[in-house]
């Protein structure tokens, strides 16, 4: 059958190539960046394109720096485990193994969460396949909220990176403007969480949210002014995000569509259905049948043949939901059979394939600016 999956526009930027092409621009080889003596990447969690365009006179400076290619598409399923591991690695979703924020380990069947899990032992040694940026010679800074140091994921996706802790957002541009301009060629990422957890908490449209863009505009211009010259900055971002309303909330306990499904991995917007033995075509033909009018429903197979995580290893595909389900309407599923209703309090949400989750902006600040 047609997928009738949206596609990517010919010569489309890609989220998993910005690390690699800042690296290249410190040695002059870039084909997307000028040359730069040391770089930073600005990683502005759950700032997708379109958020960051309709609230574009909260965020000035933004959207000011923004030039007609100034986004890129960011990786499938758009959510934060598997964007900042393929920015962090410059792989494949489907190569370093990240498939999704909750995804089903083979070994033990048990669904793990891809941020989380590590610290608890439940993911093995190796489970993020790739190699890590800072496994290089370049010196590689990350600054980032004190919390995330020594942190199972931080590891996995960025290795040998000298960690520096500040939780004040404003400190942490300033420790990267002074790192990038003291360490010639050197890269640096800097992350903010926070916009990402005021928009799950009240959404993007909401004054909270409104306030935080403001906080991550003045932010952005701080770093591009503490920087020294020469240092190229990047601001993207691993995700967008849209509102979904309690009203809008699909539960899982109603139609039957927990029928065949051993383990339900993703997020309400982007599912991974594990099925029961012998049970996945069923599975795949009942949600087709429920669902197919406000989401994308692919088996494992045609998800991959159409190359929506990229190459996959084949020790990756089993990691894979059997039957797929990404929301195109503006919904979230939830199972109803869990007894923490916490999830369910969430408004901003993301996951799935539509442009208002995976165009992301890709600004060029300093050395690179209007590139």
């Amino acid at each position: 059958m047609s997928l009738s999956l949206p596609a990517d526009p010919p010569g489309a930027r890609s989220l998993t190539d910005v690390v690699g092409e800042m690296t290249a621009a410190l040695d002059g080889r870039s084909t997307w960046f000028p040359p730069a003596t040391s770089a930073v990447v600005f990683v502005i969690d759950g700032l997708g394109a379109r958020n960051l365009a309709a609230r574009s006179g909260h965020a000035r400076f933004l959207a000011q720096a923004g030039g007609r290619r100034a986004v890129c598409r960011t990786v499938f399923p758009s959510t934060t485990a598997s964007a900042l591991t393929s920015l962090l690695t410059g792989a494949s979703v489907g190569t370093h193994g990240i498939v999704g924020y909750r995804a089903r380990v083979p070994a033990t069947d048990e669904v793990v969460n891809q941020l989380r899990g590590w610290d608890a032992g439940h993911l093995p040694p190796g489970w993020q396949r790739a190699t890590p940026s800072s496994a290089g010679e370049r010196p590689f800074f990350a600054v980032s909220k004190s919390e995330y140091a020594g942190t199972g994921f931080t590891a996995a996706t960025l290795g040998g990176a000298e960690f520096h802790g500040e939780d004040d957002l404003t400190q942490r541009v300033r420790a990267a403007a002074a790192l990038a301009s003291r360490v010639p060629g050197s890269l640096t990422y800097l992350y903010a969480p926070e916009l990402d957890a005021i928009g799950h908490r009240r959404g993007w449209e909401s004054d909270e949210w409104v306030a935080a863009l403001e906080r991550v505009d003045a932010a952005a211009r701080d770093l591009e002014a503490a920087a020294t010259r020469g240092v190229g900055i990047v601001v993207t971002a691993d995700h967008g995000m849209v509102d979904v309303p309690r009203h809008r909330h699909v539960l899982l306990t109603e139609g039957g569509l927990t029928d065949g499904v051993r383990h339900i991995g993703g997020e309400p917007r982007m599912l991974h259905l594990y099925a029961s033995d012998t049970e996945a075509d069923a599975v795949l033909t009942r949600w087709r049948h429920a669902e197919a009018h406000r989401s994308w429903v692919l088996s494992r197979d045609e998800a991959i043949e159409a190359g929506l995580f990229g190459d996959v290893a084949d020790d990756v595909r089993a990691r894979i939901g059997d039957v797929l389900v990404a929301a195109r309407a503006g919904i979230a599923y939830y199972d109803d059979r869990e007894a923490d209703k916490g999830a369910q309090r969430m408004i901003g949400q993301h996951g799935s394939l539509t442009d208002e989750e995976r165009v992301v902006p890709l600004l060029g600040l300093g050395a690179f600016a209007r590139s």
